[in-house]
């Protein structure tokens, strides 16, 4: 019996190893698990090259889902700047009160996954079915790969859509 439940937690063990370099969706990611993102539109399995998440905050968010830009004066600053230049104001409005698209202050959104800050991320990266485009780096402009946000720039207008509504950090 003994040898049995010896043989049972080494196995699970050698199990628990071989697995522990593999994300959520089954590439490594040198060795943190990231976050399984999918999309908007379906559901389906969202990849993101794992070397685009390139600043620390931007590495935490992968692997946990969390926003350590809430809160953060700075990058709710350059959060701001980049709604701006990204043209997010042509539908979402000046504030992000709504326009032509829908308001982005909550606690209600048109996409109930934008309440959290890995749903909005998903959101903003690739868009959705009611209109908005995708924003991601290389998803932009797909003739350019070059062209749209870098994950850590998401983040940093997550936090200043989040500035909006104190009690909402997205990160629940």
């Amino acid at each position: 019996m003994q040898t049995k439940l010896l043989m049972v937690s080494v196995l699970t063990l050698a199990t628990l190893v071989a697995c522990s370099g593999k994300s959520e969706t089954g590439s490594a990611s040198k060795g943190a698990a990231m976050v399984a993102f999918v999309k908007t539109q379906d559901g389906s399995p969202l990849e993101i090259k794992a070397e685009l998440f390139d600043t620390a905050q931007s590495k935490a968010f992968s692997a946990t889902g969390k926003n350590p830009y809430i809160g953060n004066a700075d990058a709710i600053a350059q959060g701001k700047k980049l709604f701006q230049m990204y043209s997010c104001t042509q539908c979402h409005g000046g504030d992000a009160q709504g326009q032509t698209g829908p308001s982005l202050h909550g606690p209600d959104f048109h996409y109930a996954k934008n309440a959290t800050n890995k749903g909005m991320f998903e959101t903003i990266w690739n868009g959705t079915n009611g209109g908005m485009g995708a924003k991601g780096k290389g998803l932009m402009d797909p003739t350019d790969p070059t062209n749209g946000l870098k994950p850590d720039e998401v983040l940093q207008i997550q936090a200043w859509i989040r500035s909006h509504n104190d009690k909402l950090t997205g990160n629940e």
